[in-house]
């Protein structure tokens, strides 16, 4: 049951991956028809708002002062995730609806919103990456709504064959921004492979070369702590993982995705957060309103050991 299950999801995805490079060839020509001191532009507009010092509920640290609940997705497809689905601004409260019940006297929610800001395709596209880019707009776009709503802006990178530094470095612009975080989805980096016909992965070290890069736009825009997500399904997708660096102004959390059901999901959980346990990371979990069997309820996932500091729904 499981395995027919994972091949419907791997074909639903598969779909969206298909209809997202109908629109690759315009989105890359769309962008790479700006010039490099264009595509910052874009971003540098958002920027003329004035700039908070701290996140977008108070403090300067995310974890343990917050718990963070998000909506992942992309406005291509609704196979991308529910962040997708309808406008950015009914995606928004329906986030708002769904983080309530997480949110305790000690600890209070801080929404997000998980924005797939490069997204794996199965075909190569004019550069040959199996990737595009979000356009400026949509990417400024979700922003303005997540500060509408006092929330992150997490930008999500499915790399493709393209790399995660490089992929990172585009989206500089928003990230120096003090409510812009990022995330790696290692499932679709699949070099020397079509994205969605295998499982992808990441090194450590790669890893750590996006993370220093990360860090360093913090410390020099005096920026409040940045989420810094990493999700993981098997232990193939995180190649060393032991070797991954804590930084400075960042909350380097592995988030435990994949879809199944309870026992499955609450064993591969417990797996993966006794690999880093003692070490400075924080704990993600993924849920999916349509893979999963039985979909836990916030109390289930409140009763969870250790309790995620992150729960991500797709």
């Amino acid at each position: 049951m499981r395995s027919e299950t994972a091949a419907v999801y791997r074909r639903r995805r598969l779909t969206a991956l298909a209809l997202v490079v109908g629109v690759a060839v315009l989105a890359i020509v769309a962008v790479g028809s700006c010039g490099s001191s264009d595509r910052p532009a874009a971003a540098k507009r958002e920027r003329r708002r004035p700039l908070v010092v701290d996140l977008p509920r108070g403090k300067r640290r995310i974890f343990p002062d917050f718990r963070v609940v998000a909506f992942y997705g992309a406005p291509q497809d609704d196979q991308l995730g529910v962040l997708g689905i309808g406008s950015a601004s009914l995606a928004a409260r329906k986030l708002l609806r769904q983080a309530a019940p997480y949110a305790r006297r000690t600890r209070p929610v801080l929404p997000a919103m998980e924005l797939i800001a490069s997204v794996a395709a199965n075909a190569p596209g004019p550069d040959g990456l199996y990737r595009t880019q979000q356009a400026p707009k949509v990417i400024n776009r979700y922003l303005r709504v997540a500060r509408r709503i006092k929330a992150l802006l997490v930008l999500d990178i499915q790399p493709g064959h393209a790399d995660f530094l490089s992929e990172a470095r585009r989206l500089a612009p928003w990230l120096g921004q003090p409510d812009v975080g990022i995330a790696l989805d290692p499932e679709w980096h699949t070099p020397g492979a079509v994205p969605g016909t295998q499982i992808g992965s990441v090194t450590a070290d790669e890893i750590n070369q996006v993370s220093d890069v990360v860090a360093g736009i913090v410390r020099a825009g005096r920026l409040p702590e940045k989420l810094f997500l990493i999700h993981q399904f098997t232990d193939g997708m995180i190649q060393g993982k032991d070797r991954v660096l804590p930084r400075a102004g960042l909350a380097i959390t592995f988030n435990v995705d994949g879809f199944g059901d309870r026992p499955n999901k609450l064993a591969k959980y417990a797996e993966f957060t006794a690999q880093s346990r003692g070490r400075p990371f924080d704990d993600g979990y993924k849920l999916f309103y349509h893979e999963d069997t039985n979909l836990m309820r916030p109390a289930d996932v409140m009763r969870m050991h250790p309790r995620p500091d992150l729960i991500v729904y797709e």
